[in-house]
């Protein structure tokens, strides 16, 4: 019988040491839905509890979107922030829910020890949102889609011109409206709806379902519309 599970093999950027790590098989991948800001749910095992990779050795942890060169100071400063409190641990194989939380918080403060690129903590922040909505924890989910959307929109200000911006402007948007921050939502979304340079017309269409989504939440919670909202009505 196949196992979901299957080994590769990684070598840690900190201490060079090779590990083992779990990868879900493409055959077991089966999604039940996806959320509107790209929350993948799955029907058995969770592909996202092993996204990050967590050395043993060290304590290193990473994803494939992290860059692999430390300088001497951030390798100083992680020795000083985890490795020196680290022994040895494998989550090479079955991941619960907790373990992934574990994964990805350690993932993000390696991540803010190396100053990775905005896009790499704000991937790390979102996932970290997704977990505490697998578990339906309201608080903590909105707690760090608010840290996500921070990062998103610091990522927009310093690295947008290297992007598909029409997807973080929606994406930007979404968090916004999912934070009940209708009238920037609307913003980011009319953004990219207006942007005759934008051509991703699954991003348009997308922007324009949840600019029409943020209008009847608006109505609804009787919230004062922009002038735009009520003449587009």
């Amino acid at each position: 019988m196949v196992e979901p599970l299957f080994q590769v093999k990684v070598e840690c950027a900190c201490c060079e040491s090779a590990f083992q790590t779990s990868r879900v098989r493409p055959s077991f991948k089966k999604a039940t839905h996806t959320d509107t800001d790209f929350c993948i749910h799955y029907k058995e095992t969770n592909p996202d509890y092993y996204v990050v990779r967590i050395c043993p050795y060290c304590g290193y942890a990473s994803t494939e979107n992290t860059s692999n060169v430390f300088t001497p100071a951030q390798k100083e400063a992680f020795y000083n922030k985890v490795a020196v409190n680290w022994q040895f641990k494998d989550y090479g194989g079955e991941r619960s829910w907790d373990d992934a939380m574990y994964a990805y918080k350690l993932a993000l403060l390696c991540a803010q020890i190396k100053n990775e690129k905005g896009r790499v903590v704000a991937g790390l922040l979102h996932h970290i949102a997704w977990l505490y909505r697998y578990k339906q924890d309201t608080e903590q989910e909105r707690r760090f889609l608010q840290f996500a959307l921070d990062a998103y929109t610091n990522v927009f200000e310093t690295e947008g011109a290297d992007l598909n911006n029409a997807r973080l402007m929606y994406l930007m948007g979404e968090l916004h409206r999912r934070l009940n921050q209708y009238k920037e939502a609307v913003k980011w979304f009319g953004r990219v709806i207006n942007d005759k340079s934008i051509m991703d017309s699954a991003m348009i269409r997308a922007c324009r379902e949840q600019w029409a989504a943020t209008r009847e939440q608006m109505i609804s919670e009787k919230i004062d519309m922009p002038e735009e909202m009520i003449q587009e009505g």
